[in-house]
């Protein structure tokens, strides 16, 4: 049996008919950028996430830029972030002008590691940006405790929409704890549209409206500019697509945390976790809410074990195999192997397995039965 990494049109067959209105509604409007439709998606996302502003951008790396601009940080500024994370998170900080300082992270859940942030503070250091990577939200209060000393935090949830944590004492959705959260739209994530698009989301109404003016070249009135922007606007194609998936994300999420926890058990019977096992599986902080975005395991012999999924037709991944620090743009600031080993190790050690909602457990076991086979279990 083959199974895909990720099944886009298994998604897309029951809401096809749902889609193709809300794309002819657009084409009949003629009105493609920003326009009403953004704004009924941006009033949509901010009642889901609990009442902040959001405001449509072009892309998820866009909206990390933004938020460094809004907050007009740049040459001399320090921003801290994690070397094990896609490339837009550090590339945004170096485009804004700053300098990205990587802190390591925990072995188990990928995450930044609070007290290796509050190691790295300096005077210089304006901002903190956590990344809720693969669907799982970073330990925020530790990190809100800094901003209370003047440090903003900007939480990179491109890949976390929906997943929730206790902060303050509150359960609380990704992207509204900091001073600026950004979210990614791209096709693959949970809440995915038909080509790039993002969100930035804050709960101070005046960054809201300098995200807005930010995104339409640091324009105020027609022809009147205050600041240099972007041209960064979202696609009314893209917010009508995302306006009909946006009351299915409850639904889709629960069913890629019920994936994870059939894994778990899968995994358990065939013998492959624990401390004598090949694999490390996922791990969920107490008290978060961990969508899976990507089901990411740690394994012996990954390269190997990659290379035999795929032969027998079963999809698999590695986010990220090189950590930010070494790769060669950024060697002005004179990082060497060794310096971040935990995402050094995470690496070279883990691989993303298929968690879609659509996935099935026929498919499931398929690929726990590869695992297995690889190993000799």
């Amino acid at each position: 049996m083959s199974v895909p990494l990720l099944d886009l049109k298994a998604q897309f067959r029951p809401i096809e008919a749902g889609i193709r209105a809300a794309l002819d509604r657009v084409l009949s409007s003629q009105q493609f950028v920003l326009g009403e439709e953004v704004a009924a998606l941006e009033r949509e996302i901010s009642a889901y996430l609990g009442g902040v502003e959001a405001v449509g951008v072009a892309s998820g790396t866009d909206a990390l830029l933004l938020a460094l601009m809004a907050l007009e940080i740049g040459e001399g500024d320090e921003v801290i972030t994690t070397p094990y994370t896609f490339f837009a998170t550090a590339s945004a900080i170096h485009r804004a002008g700053a300098r990205p300082v990587f802190v390591d992270i925990d072995p188990a859940t990928f995450l930044l590691r609070p007290e290796k942030v509050a190691r790295a503070i300096t005077p210089r250091t304006r901002a903190i940006l956590p990344v809720h990577l693969f669907g799982q939200m970073a330990d925020m209060d530790p990190l809100l405790e800094a901003a209370s000393r003047g440090i903003a935090v900007i939480e990179d949830a491109a890949q976390a929409i929906g997943a929730t944590a206790t902060a303050g004492g509150k359960t609380l959705r990704a992207g509204t704890l900091g001073s600026f959260g950004c979210f990614s739209f791209f096709p693959s994530k949970n809440l995915g549209g038909a080509g790039d698009g993002g969100l930035v989301t804050t709960r101070d109404r005046g960054l809201a409206d300098r995200i807005r003016s930010l995104r339409r070249h640091g324009e105020e009135a027609s022809y009147v500019h205050t600041r240099v922007g972007l041209n960064s606007r979202l696609d009314a194609l893209q917010a009508a697509v995302l306006r009909v998936k946006l009351p299915h994300l409850e639904r889709w999420n629960a069913a890629r945390e019920n994936n994870a926890s059939r894994y778990r058990l899968l995994f358990q019977a065939a013998g492959l976790t624990g401390s004598e096992g090949p694999l490390a599986l996922p791990e969920t902080r107490p008290g978060a809410r961990h969508t899976y975005h990507q089901y990411v395991i740690r394994a012996l012999r990954r390269d190997d074990l990659m290379s035999h999924l795929r032969s027998a037709g079963i999809g698999c991944a590695v986010y990220y195999p090189i950590p930010l620090h070494l790769q060669r743009c950024f060697a002005s600031l004179r990082h060497h192997p060794g310096d971040f080993p935990v995402s050094e190790t995470a690496a070279s050690s883990t691989l993303a397995l298929p968690i879609y909602p659509e996935l099935t457990e026929a498919m499931q076991a398929e690929v726990v039965d590869a695992i297995k086979g690889f190993y000799g279990r």
